[in-house]
């Protein structure tokens, strides 16, 4: 019985944590975000800005553009095209992607967590092949009950879902807690990968960063119903953050 009572407290004391840090990264569908974004490669640097508060057609807006980089090109347009674009700003299905097994290290101020991904409803043809491919380590504060960053790194070289061979994958979801509400928004984001085939290698490095975001709701009855279910609940909201 006794090793039972233990086990049974150690399992309380990590899911707290977990469960206020998933909990965080779970936005309902009527919040938004209004944000500024620096999107940059080796080659270019672009700075967008999206607010879905203005006209459709001035939502999504170029602020500075240097360099030339075709890639980094196709991806701000798919990601303005989108319809929502301020979607990615907040974690998607990280719950479902965490799955039920864990593999947890306390090192004080953080604790690090390593999980098999599970590709979720959302996860896109890449995601589903990566899924097999990668470790993956979620990095929480069990201060705060909110996550830090998440780590997707390649622990050795594999034939590429489109050929080739990739040598080398690393890529970082990094997390902020919005002041006012106490959500967790992705701020930066990092892609590093090296691929090739017989005639040589490429590597090639992304990075996207957040710098500013303001989070609001689509009507005043949708932040007055998400304040009432978050202190119901025990989370810890600041309205007055800004």
């Amino acid at each position: 019985m006794i090793p039972s009572i233990f086990a049974l407290f150690a399992f309380l004391q990590l899911a707290d944590p977990v469960e206020a840090a998933l909990r965080a990264t779970e936005a309902p569908k009527s919040a938004r975000v209004a944000f500024t974004v620096e999107l940059r490669s080796d080659a270019a640097v672009r700075v967008f800005s999206f607010d879905p508060r203005l006209d459709e057609a001035e939502q999504w807006q170029l602020d500075f553009a240097e360099g030339e980089d075709g890639y980094l090109d196709n991806i701000s347009a798919t990601w303005g095209g989108e319809a929502a674009p301020d979607g990615r700003i907040f974690p998607d299905d990280l719950r479902a992607s965490l799955g039920t097994d864990l593999d947890v290290e306390d090192l004080g101020q953080a604790w690090k967590l390593r999980f098999k991904h599970t590709p979720s409803a959302n996860d896109e043809a890449f995601d589903i092949w990566a899924a097999d491919k990668l470790d993956a380590t979620a990095w929480l504060s069990p201060d705060s009950g909110r996550f830090l960053r998440i780590d997707y790194t390649l622990p050795a070289p594999v034939r590429g879902p489109e050929g080739g061979r990739l040598f080398a994958y690393d890529q970082s979801y990094y997390f902020q807690n919005d002041p006012v509400y106490s959500l967790s928004l992705i701020t930066a984001y990092t892609l590093k990968f090296v691929a090739g085939s017989a005639f040589g290698k490429e590597t090639q490095q992304y990075r996207m960063r957040v710098l500013s975001a303001e989070v609001f709701f689509a009507t005043p009855a949708d932040e007055a119903r998400f304040i009432a279910t978050s202190e119901e609940s025990g989370a810890d909201i600041h309205q007055d953050g800004r």
